[in-house]
Protein backbone atom coordinates (compact mmCIF):
# COMPACT_ATOMS: atom_id res chain seq x y z
CA UNK A 1 0.00 0.00 0.00
CA UNK A 2 1.27 3.44 -1.01
CA UNK A 3 0.04 6.46 1.76
CA UNK A 4 0.24 9.34 -0.39
CA UNK A 5 -0.31 12.72 2.11
CA UNK A 6 -1.17 15.91 -0.50
CA UNK A 7 -2.28 19.04 -0.40
CA UNK A 8 -3.62 19.99 -3.67
CA UNK A 9 -2.04 24.26 -3.42
CA UNK A 10 1.09 22.90 -4.31
CA UNK A 11 2.51 22.12 -7.92
CA UNK A 12 5.01 19.31 -6.75
CA UNK A 13 2.37 17.79 -4.97
CA UNK A 14 0.09 17.62 -8.93
CA UNK A 15 3.18 16.40 -10.47
CA UNK A 16 3.51 13.43 -7.73
CA UNK A 17 -0.36 12.85 -7.97
CA UNK A 18 -0.30 12.41 -11.07
CA UNK A 19 3.02 10.15 -11.47
CA UNK A 20 2.58 8.01 -9.08
CA UNK A 21 -0.89 6.47 -10.28
CA UNK A 22 0.52 5.09 -13.63
CA UNK A 23 3.59 3.48 -11.07
CA UNK A 24 1.06 1.92 -8.67
CA UNK A 25 -1.11 0.36 -11.14
CA UNK A 26 2.31 -1.15 -12.68
CA UNK A 27 3.21 -2.68 -9.51
CA UNK A 28 -0.02 -3.27 -8.59
CA UNK A 29 -0.34 -1.52 -4.92
CA UNK A 30 -3.39 0.45 -3.87
CA UNK A 31 -2.90 4.14 -3.07
CA UNK A 32 -4.43 5.55 0.30
CA UNK A 33 -5.04 8.82 -0.20
CA UNK A 34 -4.64 11.24 2.60
CA UNK A 35 -5.67 14.80 2.29
CA UNK A 36 -3.47 17.40 4.47
CA UNK A 37 -3.50 20.73 4.93
CA UNK A 38 0.45 22.08 4.37
CA UNK A 39 0.25 25.40 5.54
CA UNK A 40 -1.00 23.48 8.82
CA UNK A 41 2.39 21.96 8.41
CA UNK A 42 4.49 24.80 7.12
CA UNK A 43 3.59 27.05 10.56
CA UNK A 44 4.00 24.13 12.95
CA UNK A 45 7.38 22.75 11.75
CA UNK A 46 8.55 24.38 8.39
CA UNK A 47 8.55 28.27 8.60
CA UNK A 48 11.37 28.35 6.33
CA UNK A 49 9.11 28.07 3.44
CA UNK A 50 7.47 31.45 4.67
CA UNK A 51 11.18 32.71 4.79
CA UNK A 52 12.33 31.81 1.22
CA UNK A 53 8.69 33.22 -0.03
CA UNK A 54 9.38 36.39 1.19
CA UNK A 55 13.64 36.68 0.28
CA UNK A 56 13.82 34.20 -2.58
CA UNK A 57 16.92 34.12 -4.40
CA UNK A 58 16.68 35.12 -7.75
CA UNK A 59 19.03 32.73 -9.40
CA UNK A 60 16.66 30.02 -7.37
CA UNK A 61 13.75 31.28 -8.37
CA UNK A 62 14.72 31.58 -11.99
CA UNK A 63 15.69 27.98 -12.10
CA UNK A 64 12.78 26.50 -9.97
CA UNK A 65 10.71 28.18 -12.54
CA UNK A 66 12.48 26.47 -15.56
CA UNK A 67 12.42 23.09 -13.51
CA UNK A 68 8.37 22.90 -12.71
CA UNK A 69 8.37 23.81 -16.49
CA UNK A 70 10.43 20.61 -17.44
CA UNK A 71 8.33 18.37 -14.80
CA UNK A 72 5.17 19.60 -16.33
CA UNK A 73 6.09 18.66 -19.89
CA UNK A 74 7.88 15.42 -18.68
CA UNK A 75 4.30 14.43 -17.56
CA UNK A 76 2.00 15.97 -19.81
CA UNK A 77 0.55 18.75 -17.46
CA UNK A 78 -0.43 22.13 -18.01
CA UNK A 79 0.89 24.02 -15.11
CA UNK A 80 2.00 27.60 -14.84
CA UNK A 81 2.27 29.37 -11.32
CA UNK A 82 -1.09 31.37 -10.74
CA UNK A 83 -0.52 34.95 -11.61
CA UNK A 84 -3.37 36.39 -9.49
CA UNK A 85 -3.35 34.19 -6.04
CA UNK A 86 -0.46 32.39 -4.53
CA UNK A 87 -0.27 31.03 -2.14
CA UNK A 88 -3.97 30.17 -1.73
CA UNK A 89 -5.97 28.40 1.39
CA UNK A 90 -7.10 25.15 0.15
CA UNK A 91 -8.62 24.24 3.65
CA UNK A 92 -11.98 23.93 1.85
CA UNK A 93 -10.83 22.02 -1.10
CA UNK A 94 -8.86 19.77 0.89
CA UNK A 95 -12.08 18.89 3.38
CA UNK A 96 -13.54 18.06 0.46
CA UNK A 97 -11.04 15.82 -0.65
CA UNK A 98 -12.18 13.68 3.16
CA UNK A 99 -15.73 14.09 2.29
CA UNK A 100 -15.84 12.65 -0.88
CA UNK A 101 -13.66 9.39 0.75
CA UNK A 102 -13.09 7.24 -2.34
CA UNK A 103 -14.52 9.32 -5.21
CA UNK A 104 -11.87 11.52 -3.86
CA UNK A 105 -9.71 11.29 -7.18
CA UNK A 106 -12.03 13.29 -9.67
CA UNK A 107 -11.97 15.55 -7.79
CA UNK A 108 -9.00 16.32 -6.63
CA UNK A 109 -7.46 16.47 -9.93
CA UNK A 110 -9.77 19.03 -11.36
CA UNK A 111 -8.77 21.02 -8.34
CA UNK A 112 -5.12 20.63 -9.58
CA UNK A 113 -6.14 21.58 -12.82
CA UNK A 114 -8.45 24.48 -11.90
CA UNK A 115 -5.77 26.08 -10.25
CA UNK A 116 -2.32 25.26 -11.70
CA UNK A 117 -3.52 25.19 -15.28
CA UNK A 118 -6.43 27.92 -15.30
CA UNK A 119 -5.89 30.16 -12.49
CA UNK A 120 -8.87 29.53 -10.53
CA UNK A 121 -9.15 30.94 -6.54
CA UNK A 122 -10.32 27.21 -5.28
CA UNK A 123 -10.84 29.16 -1.81
CA UNK A 124 -13.73 30.55 -3.56
CA UNK A 125 -17.34 29.03 -3.25
CA UNK A 126 -18.16 29.43 -6.49
CA UNK A 127 -14.84 28.14 -8.17
CA UNK A 128 -15.09 24.97 -5.86
CA UNK A 129 -18.86 24.61 -7.08
CA UNK A 130 -18.06 24.44 -10.27
CA UNK A 131 -15.58 22.11 -9.94
CA UNK A 132 -18.23 19.74 -8.02
CA UNK A 133 -20.39 20.04 -10.98
CA UNK A 134 -17.78 19.10 -13.43
CA UNK A 135 -16.79 15.84 -11.72
CA UNK A 136 -20.48 14.81 -10.83
CA UNK A 137 -20.75 15.77 -7.24
CA UNK A 138 -23.73 17.63 -5.82
CA UNK A 139 -22.38 21.31 -4.85
CA UNK A 140 -25.35 21.74 -2.00
CA UNK A 141 -24.20 17.97 -0.58
CA UNK A 142 -20.33 18.98 -0.97
CA UNK A 143 -20.61 22.22 1.50
CA UNK A 144 -22.77 20.89 3.89
CA UNK A 145 -19.98 17.78 4.17
CA UNK A 146 -17.38 19.88 4.49
CA UNK A 147 -19.06 21.65 7.44
CA UNK A 148 -18.68 18.36 9.32
CA UNK A 149 -16.94 18.62 12.14
CA UNK A 150 -16.14 15.46 12.02
CA UNK A 151 -14.45 16.14 8.47
CA UNK A 152 -12.38 19.15 9.89
CA UNK A 153 -11.30 16.87 12.76
CA UNK A 154 -10.04 14.59 10.17
CA UNK A 155 -8.21 17.14 7.98
CA UNK A 156 -5.95 18.17 11.17
CA UNK A 157 -5.52 14.40 12.27
CA UNK A 158 -3.93 13.62 9.02
CA UNK A 159 -1.94 16.63 8.89
CA UNK A 160 -0.77 15.93 12.71
CA UNK A 161 -0.08 12.49 11.87
CA UNK A 162 2.16 12.79 8.52
CA UNK A 163 4.63 15.43 11.04
CA UNK A 164 4.41 12.75 13.77
CA UNK A 165 5.60 10.13 11.35
CA UNK A 166 8.79 12.87 9.83
CA UNK A 167 6.52 14.57 7.05
CA UNK A 168 7.43 18.19 6.63
CA UNK A 169 5.39 19.40 3.43
CA UNK A 170 3.38 17.78 0.61
CA UNK A 171 3.82 15.20 -1.33
CA UNK A 172 4.49 12.90 1.42
CA UNK A 173 4.86 9.39 0.69
CA UNK A 174 5.00 6.14 2.76
CA UNK A 175 5.92 2.78 1.33
CA UNK A 176 5.61 0.06 4.16
CA UNK A 177 4.55 2.57 6.87
CA UNK A 178 7.90 3.80 7.30
CA UNK A 179 9.56 3.97 4.01
CA UNK A 180 9.14 7.83 3.60
CA UNK A 181 9.51 9.92 0.20
CA UNK A 182 9.31 13.46 0.12
CA UNK A 183 8.44 15.41 -3.22
CA UNK A 184 7.65 14.29 -6.99
CA UNK A 185 11.41 13.49 -8.23
CA UNK A 186 11.57 10.94 -5.63
CA UNK A 187 9.31 8.77 -7.81
CA UNK A 188 12.69 6.83 -9.52
CA UNK A 189 13.50 5.75 -5.73
CA UNK A 190 10.02 4.99 -5.05
CA UNK A 191 9.45 2.50 -8.09
CA UNK A 192 12.78 1.49 -7.61
CA UNK A 193 11.54 0.83 -3.63
CA UNK A 194 7.98 -0.96 -5.73
CA UNK A 195 10.17 -3.46 -7.29
CA UNK A 196 12.38 -4.87 -4.41
CA UNK A 197 9.10 -5.33 -1.92
CA UNK A 198 7.38 -7.15 -5.04
CA UNK A 199 10.36 -9.46 -5.47
CA UNK A 200 10.45 -9.59 -1.99
CA UNK A 201 7.05 -10.92 -1.61
CA UNK A 202 7.30 -12.97 -4.81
Amino acid sequence: MIEFFFDCSSPWTYLAFHNIQPVAKEFGAGISWRPILVGGIFNSINPSVYASREAPVPLKARYQKKDLADWARSAGLAIKMPPTVFPVNSVKAMRGCIFLGNDMVPFARAVFEAYWGADKDISKDEVLAEICSSVGVDPAKFFAGIGDQAIKDQLKTNTDEVMARGGFGSPTIFLDKTDMYFGNDRMPLIREALARLKARAA
